[in-house]
């Protein structure tokens, strides 16, 4: 084997990147790509990884630059590239598919047009050829009628649909080398599974490497060869993966590997209890959008759903995107109309209570979503935030009011952070207000929508253990919705599986994870990334 075969395809040598101000954000890191391998990119929220591998693609915003090292891709220094020579590497050689494709795909442009793009522009073909291999490479991702989606925009189709389209675009052009930066990150785990299978096929297929950056160690140890753990910009530990997984030698690896979700065994079942509130055949039609030449489509989210939960109880619901769990749990807090069926709660009708039962039902139910950063006002101090659910109920005066909220952000973990805004605050932390708001007032039943789905494996787990103790310490029944049964293991009583608008199976924690029933509960169990190394 000659010289120029043993060499790495990406190079990283003792890569110093800085802020304007001198600020550090990697530290002298260095690793290595092997061509047509795939290796994987870990570490928490702001552990650097992004930065390392946007630096390879010189894609880092002006207010951060590299002040020393190299990045040598195929053996020449992509920080010494000229503009043009740059231009002529992203897309053609080196492609990248970011954590949320509608935010990299545009939604003005149709998405044929923007398959056909890079292929015109790095090949040279007519709009016809172009859209020809567009087509071949859509079939290729399963897309189903390819032909229509080259006619389609982003915003028709479901997150996972649109990272395959991304996918499908970045692979037109055949990159010697793909990153991938938190490819399945929003995704449900089938979804999630589906787009890393399709990824690794055309990976092995055109003999392209990968840099997989993730937070998720399930899909390093199913997918990836080798991987590099990062910390706060400094390279903690690399190696293949079966050793740094299996045998870490860096306490910050295995603190990584401590943070995945494991059951909780210690909870002792719940002695049987009439429902605090119950859904009642309930179903849910959402309509879609019509013209002046055919009637709005109807779509049953809902179908006849029934389910109770009971004072004190957690009941996870589990199921796939458009499975129906956040409109059950919308419905549910009344915040959806029914299309028939009811909700009890105390065992009152809501379609009959009056207004001073149905206010008591409003204040005694809280939300917390998915995404804590659009849900909190940008323009609020978190103290006001959390406070805020104070001025419905019993009055209190400025001083108790003050004393309540510090007491909240006390048990949340946010001390001293009450006079700060959302924008300064981390993921986790932002979530935290999210839950100190609808815990503040102590209600009798919260809905919890994907409340961990967007953050990395420690602060998931911190936030997971918050969430079981503030739920044991207040007492609230809650509705967990999820997509990861990881997770719901962690705080659940009881674990409902939805699909396609129905309830397909539920039962205790240990009943529906130990012995599934239901052909779909089984796939998604299997689906589920877990340690076990990849052949």
């Amino acid at each position: 084997m000659n010289a120029i075969t043993s060499s790495p395809l990406l190079a990283v040598r003792n890569l110093r990147v800085t802020t304007s101000n001198g600020f550090p954000i990697l530290h002298d890191v260095s690793f290595d790509v092997e061509a047509g391998s795939i290796v994987a990119l870990v570490g928490e929220s702001g552990s650097g990884k992004t930065v390392a591998a946007r630096a390879s693609m010189r894609l880092l915003p002006k207010a951060i630059r590299p002040t020393s090292g190299e990045i040598l891709f195929q053996g020449r220094d992509v920080l010494k590239m000229s503009d043009g020579e740059i231009r002529k590497v992203r897309g053609a050689e080196i492609g990248m598919v970011f954590q949320e494709p509608m935010v990299s795909l545009n939604p003005a442009m149709t998405i044929g047009a923007q398959l056909a793009e890079g292929l015109r522009l790095h090949e040279k073909l007519t709009v016809e050829e172009a859209l020809a291999r567009a087509t071949e490479m859509l079939e290729r991702v399963k897309i189903p009628n390819p032909q229509a989606c080259l006619a389609a925009y982003p915003h028709q189709f479901s997150g996972g649909m649109r990272q395959r389209i991304m996918l499908a675009s970045v692979m037109l052009l055949r990159p010697k080398l793909l990153i991938a930066d938190e490819p399945t990150t929003a995704l449900d785990t089938l979804t999630q599974r589906e787009v890393m299978e399709i990824m690794v096929d055309l990976t092995r297929t055109f003999g392209t490497a990968v840099l997989l950056i993730t937070h998720n160690l399930g899909l390093v140890a199913q997918y990836a060869k080798k991987v590099i753990v990062l910390e706060r910009g400094k390279l903690i530990e690399t190696g293949p993966v079966e050793d740094v997984l299996h045998r870490p030698q860096e306490q910050y690896t295995r603190t990584l590997i401590d943070a995945l979700p494991k059951r909780d065994y210690s909870r002792k079942p719940l002695a049987a209890a009439p429902p605090l509130i119950a859904a009642r055949n309930v179903e849910v039609t959402f309509s879609g959008a019509g013209n002046m030449f055919s009637a709005a489509e109807k779509k049953l989210a809902v179908r006849g759903v029934s389910l109770g939960v009971q004072p004190g109880e957690v009941v996870a619901v589990v199921g796939g995107s458009g499975s129906g769990k956040t409109t059950l749990g919308r419905a549910m807090l009344g915040l959806l109309p029914l299309s028939s069926g009811d909700i009890l709660f105390r065992d009152r009708s809501m379609a009959t209570a009056d207004k001073a039962f149905a206010r008591d039902y409003r204040l005694q139910c809280q939300l917390v979503f998915q995404d804590p950063y659009s849900s909190l006002d940008p323009r609020q101090k978190i103290s006001e935030i959390i406070g805020e659910p104070l001025a419905h109920g019993p009055k209190l005066n400025r001083a108790e009011k003050a004393e309540r909220v510090a007491e909240i952000i006390n048990e949340v973990g946010l001390t001293g952070l009450g006079d700060r805004f959302p924008h300064a605050l981390s993921g986790g932390q932002r979530q935290r207000v999210a839950i100190a708001r609808a815990v503040i007032r102590n209600p009798a039943f919260v809905v919890a929508d994907e409340p961990v789905s967007a953050l990395d494996m420690t602060i998931q787990k911190q936030v997971l253990d918050l969430f079981r103790r503030l739920q044991e310490n207040h007492g609230f029944a809650c509705l967990f919705i999820s997509h990861d049964l990881g997770a719901v293991s962690r705080v659940a009583d009881r674990i409902v599986v939805m699909e396609q608008g129905l309830i397909v199976e539920q039962g205790t924690v240990g009943e529906v994870l130990d012995h599934p029933q239901h052909p779909y509960t089984q796939a998604l169990l299997k689906a589920t990334p877990t340690l076990g190394i990849a052949a």
